[in-house]
């Protein structure tokens, strides 16, 4: 199965890459392929520069290895070989209007299939909250994920609350999504029927995208909305660098730095002590990620 697993993530990137060049209409994917010489190795595929997307990265990899030092001391690891093989996407859009979004799905296994799980999940950046798009994305996600569990999404949506959270800034870092790890057959579900709920989250990506970018009515871009776009970008930065697991995991299993790093923005802002204007826009989105919201009514 390590096997089936590793040629449905790749063909799960090539599906996406293929749908999201569709989205943009103008620019492609290139395609960097790398091997990684304790074991394994991937495909990073970038876009630039398109209509849509400034910049976005969507990765496969499959590495195999012993289990160093450091990854047993950073990740509490206890065999002695590891296989790890997944998915992992970035968009950073050009208009602050759309939205950045985040995609991961992944396996990983011990000592030849000895200890299994998989994690992944989805969650949405939006520069500037739009309550009934960020409702949309929720509500695609749990329909999706009800399919296989009537658990999931409230499970996972909680999870996504707490893990794409900025302490230091006590704000979460978008709107959530769903995020979870460490899932085996103790949830209830077949290891196929877990493989399975990752391809089926991988397929709602860019559709789930698509319905952001259709939904939105764009006029150029102001200075003011700019110079949001590159603060919120800044956030992302933060959350990646200091509380991001995958690129702990990228870092301390010596992946490859290029496309561990592939998430960050093209361009991204800092401003000492910022004050924003009482009632606009900008203050608003900042006090909505300030709490936490439940987007679906049961």
């Amino acid at each position: 199965m390590r096997i089936e697993i590793e040629e449905a993530f790749r063909a799960l990137q090539l599906h996406i890459c293929h749908s999201l060049e569709e989205i943009d209409g103008q620019a492609k994917f290139k395609e960097d392929p790398w091997e990684r010489e304790e074991g394994g190795g991937g495909f990073t595929r970038t876009i630039e520069n398109g209509n849509i997307f400034e910049k976005g990265g969507v990765a496969f990899s499959a590495v195999h290895g012993p289990v160093s030092p450091a990854m047993k001391k950073q990740l509490n690891l206890e065999g002695e070989h590891f296989f790890a093989t997944g998915v992992s996407i970035v968009l950073h859009p050009r208009h602050p209007r759309h939205p950045i979004i985040h995609m991961n799905v992944r396996y990983f296994e011990l000592d030849n299939g000895a200890e299994y799980w998989f994690g992944g999940g989805i969650d949405l950046t939006p520069h500037y909250v739009d309550q009934q798009l960020a409702t949309d994305f929720h509500q695609q996600l749990k329909e999706v994920s009800d399919q296989y569990s009537t658990d999931f999404y409230p499970k996972f949506k909680e999870w996504a609350d707490r893990y794409f959270f900025l302490p230091h800034r006590e704000e979460s870092r978008g709107i959530g999504g769903i995020f979870f790890d460490h899932l085996d057959e103790t949830c209830g579900l077949s290891k196929i029927d877990i493989f399975d709920y990752c391809l089926s989250l991988g397929r709602l990506f860019p559709v789930a995208y698509k319905h952001q970018v259709d939904s939105i009515h764009l006029n150029e871009a102001s200075e003011q909305e700019l110079n949001w776009q590159a603060l919120r970008r800044g956030r992302y930065v933060e959350f990646n660098l200091l509380h991001d697991r995958g690129t702990k995991f990228g870092i301390y299993s010596g992946g490859r730095t290029e496309s561990i790093l592939m998430s960050m923005p093209p361009r991204a802002n800092w401003e000492y002590n910022l004050e924003l204007e009482e009632g606009s826009e900008e203050a608003v989105t900042l006090a909505f990620l300030k709490q936490t919201h439940e987007f679906i009514k049961n």
